[in-house]
Parts: C-alpha cells; structure tokens; sequence
C-alpha cells in the first residue's frame, strides 16, 4: 500500500507545504461557512432558529485501524463518516469538519494524498466543508483526529436521555455486517504473515468488507424519518454494539428495555461467515460494533408511519427501569444484557 514506486519525501513540502497541497482544491457548499482554511480560525454563521452540534473522534493505528489491510483512501473516508455519524445521532446536518492528522516518516506525499482523498470524497458526499485542523510528525504511526460541527432545531434534537417507558426500540439497517467484515480481514491477514505468497480468500465477501472499510452515515434514515414525520424520542449511533448503546439510552433515561432476538435484522451473509467462523451471529449483532446505524426510539402512535419499511426494524420497547435490561431469545428465555462490545481502554 505504500510501496509507491514513485514517492515524495514529506520533507521535501514541510508541514506548511503539505497543508498548502492537500487543500488547495477544497471547495465550500455550506452557506454557514463563512470562512474556511487559510486563518487561524474559521468562522462558521449560526443557522437561524437552530443550536450548534460539535463532535470529534480520534482514529489511532495499530488501535483502531491496521494499515496491513486498510487501504488509506478508505481510512480517510471512515474518519469522516464515522464523525458526520455522530451529528446524525442527535438528529442534526452536519455542516463542516475540522481534520488533523500525524504521521510518521514511512509516509509519503502520495500515501496522504490517497488518504486525505478519501476525505474530500466523504464530504463531497455528505456535503460538509471541511474548514481547518493542523498536521504534526509522530514517532508511532498514524493519529487522524476529525471535529464535525452541525446544527439542529432545538425542538428537533435527539438525546439519550429522553426515551419514555413503552417506546418502540428501532435501528435501521442490519447488524454485525462490520464485525464479520473484520474478522474476514484479520484471518487473511494471518494467513498472509504465515505465507506471504498466499493470494487473500476475499471472493464473495464485497458486502462485509465495505460495511468495515467504509461504513457509512446514516443521514438518509433522517431525511426518512422527516418525510414519514417521525420523531425519535432518544437516538444513538451504532459504534460499540448493539447492547452497549442501548444500555446508554436506558441508563440515561433511567429506564429498561426489552431486544427480542427475533427481531434483530441479519444480513444472510453475515449470519452464513458468522456459522462459518464458528460465531454465534446474534452476538456479532449485539457486540461487534461499528454498524454505524441509527438506534433510536419513537413513540408506540408512530408505529403504523414505519411498519413495514425495508430500511426500519422494531426490535424492542422499553420498560421500567426495575426491569432491567433484557435479550429475550427465540426459546423465551431472558438473558442481562451487558456492554461486551468495543471499549479503547480495556484489554
């Protein structure tokens, strides 16, 4: 991947040469982005009658991403999607993004041109503008940090916190799709370091692979719900696991839920490489993380607007905090439901 026969050195640019050529093509869409890159600051105009969102995320090598089967275009667009991802969680439009980055010497201008492409290709496609951020030297790998700025009604605004007892559960989308797409990845690459000869058994497997790669934010479902006139009581986005976010609505709401087994929405090629790597495929849905859907819940009176929908599954309600939190499986047996997904600082 960057056994570029042509490179350039990041030395030959400078940290101010390589800003000056990885931005000098950008161009602003959004009518708050009064000024972009090029000060010390830019400077966004609130949206009238609507509040401001900012969210960032830190994307780490060797934590969260392998450069051994992670191409850097589809790094670049992942940082971005995963952040604009986070505005949509409260129900909001992003509108611009602040990138930073440091590198090591083993990169070179072409390695973060492809990376910083795969940038320009996600906020070309979920229309924000990218306004600043800073590049530095690292002795250990890779560091992309992205700040998402976004704006909402107030009155429109999603949070955890606000979801009520009898509240349909839903998420859109399928599950656990990433995960396998992941452990498709980390299986090629162990036959890799054992052979290096050996070509990677990808065939079939577009679908997963994308789903790790190259998520994607769900701001369609928002234009949905807008357009069945639908509004979410509580949302989050799917990053952790299925089980882990829905157990940050119910401790923030101070509520219970129910998630029935039955109802999880499985892609067949997931459920088919989950058997096949001897994985239950309900716990890849619950804990494998970064699905990037929505979780949301809506009032009981909105059901018959999102019944039926191919891209919306109810797969709970919520309950009394007494309760607890609750799988009921296919045998009707319920099992505690416990946050085994992803968490950065735990081993």
């Amino acid at each position: 991947m960057l056994e570029n026969k042509s490179t350039t050195s990041l030395a030959h640019l400078g940290e101010f040469g390589l800003i000056e050529h990885l931005t000098e093509h950008i161009a602003l869409s959004q009518q708050s982005t009064i000024l972009g890159v090029g000060d010390d600051a830019a400077v966004i105009a609130p949206l009238d009658g609507c509040q401001m969102l900012v969210s960032t995320d830190i994307l780490v090598e060797g934590t969260h991403f392998d450069l051994a089967y992670t191409p850097l275009k589809h790094l670049g667009y992942k940082a971005i999607a995963v952040n604009v991802s986070d505005i949509c969680a409260m129900n909001g439009t992003a509108t611009q993004v602040l990138v930073s980055f440091a590198l090591s010497s083993k990169f070179t201008l072409e390695a973060v041109e492809e990376m910083y492409q795969g940038m320009l290709l996600a906020a070309k496609k979920y229309n924000v503008d990218i306004v600043g951020g800073d590049t530095t030297s690292s002795v250990s790998g890779l560091f992309i940090s992205v700040t998402a700025l976004g704006f909402v009604k107030p009155e429109n605004i999603a949070k955890r916190s606000t979801a009520k007892i009898n509240d349909l559960i839903v998420v859109s989308g399928d599950l656990g799709a990433a995960f396998m797409g992941l452990q498709i990845l980390l299986r090629e690459k162990a036959v890799f370091l054992q052979n290096p000869n050996t070509q990677p058994d990808l065939e079939g497997m577009d679908y997963l692979l994308e789903r790790q790669l190259k998520p994607e934010a769900r701001q369609d479902i928002l234009q949905l719900l807008e357009k069945l006139a639908v509004k979410p009581s509580s949302m989050i986005d799917i990053s952790d696991g299925l089980a882990s976010e829905i157990l940050h609505i119910c401790k923030a709401s101070n509520v219970g839920c129910k998630i029935y087994e039955e109802k999880l929405p499985l892609d067949p090629l997931m459920y088919d490489t989950a058997r096949d790597f001897n994985l239950d495929p309900t716990t890849c849905a619950l804990n494998g993380g970064e699905d990037y859907e929505l979780l949301f819940t809506i009032n009981p009176a909105d059901y018959d607007k999102i019944k039926g929908n191919p891209n919306l599954t109810v797969i709970g309600h919520i309950v009394e905090a007494e309760a607890f939190c609750q799988l009921i499986t296919q045998t009707g047996h319920q099992i505690p439901l416990q946050a085994q997904g992803w968490d950065a600082l735990k081993k």
